[in-house]
């Protein structure tokens, strides 16, 4: 079990404070999930530099290809690092009709808008209630030419794994998150398929 400061921040030697209030917003009242992620960016450096842009996206941890764990942003505040949610009834075979119709066209926008009428878990974790860990980990393209999120996300590697399994354990002992709440980007948002693929927790 984690112990955390009046800040937010972990005090643990396995964590390092590297705190970047740009990516922090409102109060996170109440963490009811966790979501893994990959930065699509070679270096550690690259994401803590994008991390400093006013309104930057961004994630609370920040797992480094040696296992370093960075924390990002304070656990009392919540960050922009989920995106439009996906509609969980649809993975878990339990739609009703009228939200089989919403469903009918494809508008991320309307789905999203259904999905945050509800809680967790008719709803995947969300912006305001789940803590973001991010992985380094870049998108490789075949020939160079297509777009990165058409790529494959380069494996995770073992030390990160080491790392996010202590973490997440950590995370979900702290804020009494299940099992069943802890997910890859892609799958309560519409990202590319690969992200985090190799992550283990």
């Amino acid at each position: 079990m984690l112990t955390i400061d009046k800040q937010g921040r972990v005090l643990n030697p396995r964590v390092t404070i590297s705190i970047r209030p740009n990516i922090e917003r409102g109060a996170m009242l109440q963490v009811r999930g966790l979501i893994v992620h990959q930065t699509g960016g070679s270096t550690r450096e690259s994401s803590l530099s994008s991390y400093l842009a006013p309104k930057s996206n961004g994630a609370h941890f920040l797992i480094d290809k040696d296992g370093t764990i960075l924390q990002t942003a304070s656990l009392l505040k919540h960050t922009w690092h989920v995106g439009s949610l996906r509609a969980r009834c649809l993975a878990e075979y339990r739609c009703t009709k009228t939200e089989l119709q919403t469903l009918a066209r494809f508008n991320p926008k309307a789905e999203n808008r259904m999905e945050m009428k509800k809680a967790v878990p008719a709803r995947y974790p969300a912006n305001h209630d789940s803590i973001g860990i991010e992985l380094v980990g870049a998108v490789v393209t075949s020939n160079g030419t297509a777009p990165a999120e058409k790529g494959v996300y380069e494996q995770v590697t073992a030390e990160q794994n080491k790392s996010l399994g202590w973490l997440v354990q950590e995370l979900k002992q702290t804020f009494r998150v299940p099992v069943s709440e802890v997910f890859r980007h892609p799958d309560v948002s519409r990202k590319n398929p690969t992200e985090a693929a190799s992550a283990k927790w």
